[in-house]
């Protein structure tokens, strides 16, 4: 596998910077949006013209494999590659709202939980741990570390918290390519072995269950991916980039400056 990683030059980072950028902003613009009663497509058309129309990007998501919108929204119990549809919002949903651009040919991919109005406390606990999943792994990152390591501290936490890790879907390489070597699982013990070398960049989106890890996929739909158990679900993702020292936050939001940072130092 990790022969087939492409390292990415000085050039093509910083256009993998401006999309994701763009896509951060996406979630940022969007945030006021997600109420009680809106539909989970108003909420997709107001996300494709800003990309489209005020950020002059594509949708990655439009039209891919015969994806029939521009983001996936994932309410509660549903895992990931939520269709926007008819669906409205309702107080106490958990909502991932997941986002990848194109700009000059280059991909920005991240996601992000929202809570509808008053939640469950066991909800708010499954949305802060995925989150904190995703920032350590994050922190963990750099030349020299193996790409395994990402696993072994969501399972060290994700575990302690009594929540499940999704073993069906991962994060990945990215770049020209939406979807890219090397595969990023979640859980541990994982063979994904893969020396960390500056220039590589890839998603980090761990999948949390409240009950079982085992899912399953809408036979209709052919896209829809819900827990098996039907409890809820949550995810988080940033896409980062090796560097000399740690790792770069790509596509870091306005409000993660304090609580993450774009430059991260390895542990």
């Amino acid at each position: 596998m990790a022969s087939n990683i492409i390292i990415k030059t000085p050039e093509q980072i910083e256009k993998l910077r401006v999309a994701g950028k763009i896509a951060a902003e996406v979630l940022e613009m969007i945030e006021p949006h997600v109420q009680a009663g809106i539909t989970t497509e108003e909420l997709d058309d107001i996300m494709l013209r800003f990309i489209e129309d005020d950020k002059q990007s594509i949708s990655a998501c439009l039209g891919y494999h015969g994806y029939p919108k521009c983001t996936c929204i994932s309410v509660n119990e549903v895992v990931c590659h939520g269709i926007p549809g008819k669906h409205k919002l309702h107080n106490g949903d958990i909502v991932n709202i997941d986002v990848t651009v194109i700009k000059d040919g280059f991909h920005g991919d991240t996601s992000k939980m929202f809570i509808v109005g008053q939640t469950s406390p066991r909800n708010h606990q499954l949305v802060k741990v995925t989150q904190n999943c995703l920032y350590e792994a994050i922190r963990a990152m750099g030349p020299g570390k193996n790409l395994t390591e990402v696993g072994r501290v969501i399972e060290g936490i994700a575990k302690k918290e009594g929540f499940s890790i999704v073993r069906d879907y991962c994060g990945h390489g990215i770049g020209e390519g939406f979807h890219e070597e090397p595969q990023v699982v979640h859980y541990y013990p994982n063979p994904y072995s893969v020396i960390l070398k500056p220039g590589m960049v890839f998603t980090i989106e761990p999948m949390l269950n409240a009950g079982t890890w085992r899912v399953k996929v809408n036979r209709k739909d052919g896209w829809t991916v819900t827990t098996a158990d039907k409890q809820p679900s949550a995810q988080f993702e940033h896409t980062i980039v090796i560097t000399e020292t740690g790792c770069e936050v790509l596509t870091l939001r306005q409000e993660e400056e304090e609580t993450l940072g774009r430059y991260i130092t390895a542990k």
